[in-house]
């Protein structure tokens, strides 16, 4: 293990290794347009579910961030997996389509009400010279257990859609109990008592006003925005691009495997090498080489085009490897963490979004050359916007860290 990750409290590596069992638990999500064919849904009522899920995602990161701050880190965190190991079983027993819908919501809601508040508990448990590590870890945690699922759920969907379900929920179960039997919540670290911050404290109640007060996160986060938005195409208008060239879908799981060993051998080396330079540079540079590799999939025509476009946009996917949870979570004051982590997780959700509706649409109706284009462009200018915020941040970081 490069000595990057070393001196991590013991509190991370729990999280990371409960972030492995957990992404094991994500099976359902890539084979629920086969499992809604074995259940005869089909045609616009598999977009009703879809589009439930998708939802799902938008809702529970902003409910996550306000309870972690109000009712603590552990108990979120319990209340999302219990809650979408619980919806996993209804979806399965779901009679119809609005059952199954309902079901979808409250899967993703209750999922992604839990990423707040583990980062929430991240930040509170490393100083902010070491956040940028361990939130590198925790995605390091979710690439393994992704690739890991990635082969899994093919295995276990020929054997049985039900045994897709039943991993999602023992492991989300399992990862429960490691939150209850083996994570402390720490003391959060109080916000300075002068009478000035004991009225912003009061100001910010338990709602997000703290963030539409703050100008430099109001920036910075719609262009960590644009930076996910193309990322993101990454899941969604690869496979098109693949399928229009001809191509069978295992050429999609090939480059999906390129992705995955590229992430998981090489991130832990990259984000030690890449530890001591200047976050936002280091952030703005890895989002330029992903916005490069994902406008390379439209010169692509075959397997060594793609392959190519994997290569460079994973690179860049290694370089920016925790960064921008570690630059919100530096900028929040220490009693809305879990907000500003909230903010964070529902921009990703906003940007996956975005990919699966307004993405596909512009590939389809305005041509795969427009989809490229934009990706480039609009990469390309939010990066260099990012690096041009980098004094503000360094200097706002360095006020709150000399307080």
């Amino acid at each position: 293990m490069p000595s990057t990750f070393r001196g991590l409290p013991p509190i991370v590596w729990t999280i990371f290794a409960g972030t492995i069992v957990n992404r094991l638990g994500y099976l359902v999500t890539p084979f629920l347009v086969f499992f809604l064919a074995a259940r005869g849904v089909t045609g616009t009522d598999t977009s009703y579910v879809l589009g439930a899920l998708g939802a799902g995602n938008l809702i529970g990161p902003a409910v996550g961030g306000i309870l972690a701050d109000r009712i603590g880190r552990r108990p979120t965190m319990l209340i999302g997996l219990i809650g979408a190991a619980a919806a996993q079983g209804a979806l399965f027993l779901a009679p119809g389509v609005w059952t199954m819908a309902a079901a979808s919501l409250l899967i993703s809601t209750a999922g992604s009400t839990v990423s707040p508040a583990a980062y929430a508990l991240l930040a509170d448990a490393v100083d902010s010279e070491r956040r940028q590590r361990a939130y590198a870890l925790f995605g390091w945690g979710v690439n393994i257990g992704t690739a890991v699922a990635g082969v899994l759920g093919g295995y276990l969907a020929a054997h049985g859609y039900w045994l897709l379900f039943a991993v999602d929920a023992g492991s989300m179960l399992l990862y429960a109990v490691v939150v209850a039997t083996r994570l402390k919540e720490p003391a959060r670290a109080k916000t300075p008592k002068t009478n000035g911050e004991q009225k912003d404290e009061k100001k910010d109640g338990i709602g997000y006003g703290v963030i539409l007060r703050d100008r430099l996160a109001l920036l910075l986060l719609p262009l960590f925005g644009i930076q996910l938005f193309v990322y993101s195409l990454t899941e969604v208008a690869l496979p098109l691009a693949v399928r229009d060239s001809g191509l069978s879908p295992a050429v999609y799981g090939a480059m999906a495997a390129v992705n995955a060993v590229l992430v998981v051998a090489l991130q832990p080396f990259v984000t030690a090498r890449l530890a001591k330079l200047p976050q936002l540079v280091v952030q703005s540079a890895g989002s330029a080489l992903i916005a490069v590799g994902v406008a390379l999939t439209g010169l692509a025509d075959g397997i060594v085009g793609y392959t190519v476009s994997v290569v460079v946009w994973s690179l860049g996917e290694v370089v920016v490897a925790g960064i921008a949870a570690g630059v919100v979570a530096n900028l929040a004051p220490a009693h809305a963490r879990g907000r500003y982590q909230g903010a964070f997780s529902w921009t990703w959700g906003v940007a996956r979004f975005a990919a699966l509706t307004v993405g596909v649409a512009a590939y389809t109706t305005l041509g795969p050359s427009a989809l490229w284009w934009t990706a480039l462009v609009a990469g390309s200018a939010a990066s260099v916007a990012t690096l041009m915020l980098a004094p503000r941040v360094h200097r706002r970081t360095a006020h709150e860290l000399a307080a």
